[in-house]
């Protein structure tokens, strides 16, 4: 009879293109949060460009997109335009530093899908074909998935 033996946890992780790739896409998808997060300081004074940008996406909101926008959206713009800003710059960090990887990344791909669903974009063809959209969603997807134990980690 056979006998399987299971690899050390270290060299399951540890090694191999596939883990430093995971790394790598961490950090990239924590710097471009990061980024989206600082061009948003100015919506902790004035969340009037939030409201500006959610009744823009109502001109051709899908009807699921529209009750959205119309019924949670916009009455806690206020709360949003201060949460969203919070959060991709505390995603963002967390995925560079190798901080709680996993749950930075679920609650990145679950604000992501947000935006996505409020514009109504995961609705339309553009959103297999824009740079925000499946790439994004795909990355972090991938870091839910695999990225427990990354090289250039601060923990997990």
């Amino acid at each position: 009879m056979a006998t399987v033996q299971a690899r050390p946890r270290a060299a399951a992780r540890g090694s191999g293109s596939a883990v430093w790739g995971l790394a790598a896409l961490r950090v990239c998808l924590g710097v471009f949060f990061v980024f989206e997060g600082l061009s948003k300081l100015g919506w902790v004074a004035d969340a009037g460009p939030l409201a500006t940008q959610l009744n823009g996406w109502l001109d051709h909101a899908h009807p699921w997109s529209r009750w959205y926008i119309e019924t949670i959206a916009l009455p806690a713009v206020p709360i949003f335009a201060r949460l969203v800003l919070i959060a991709e710059l505390a995603t963002g960090a967390a995925l560079v530093a190798g901080f709680w990887t996993r749950l930075a990344a679920t609650l990145a791909f679950l604000m992501v899908l947000n935006f996505h669903f409020a514009s109504s974009m995961v609705f339309q063809y553009r959103f297999l074909t824009n740079g925000y959209g499946l790439p994004v969603v795909g990355g972090l997807l991938a870091l839910v998935i695999g990225a427990k134990g990354l090289p250039w980690s601060l923990r997990e």
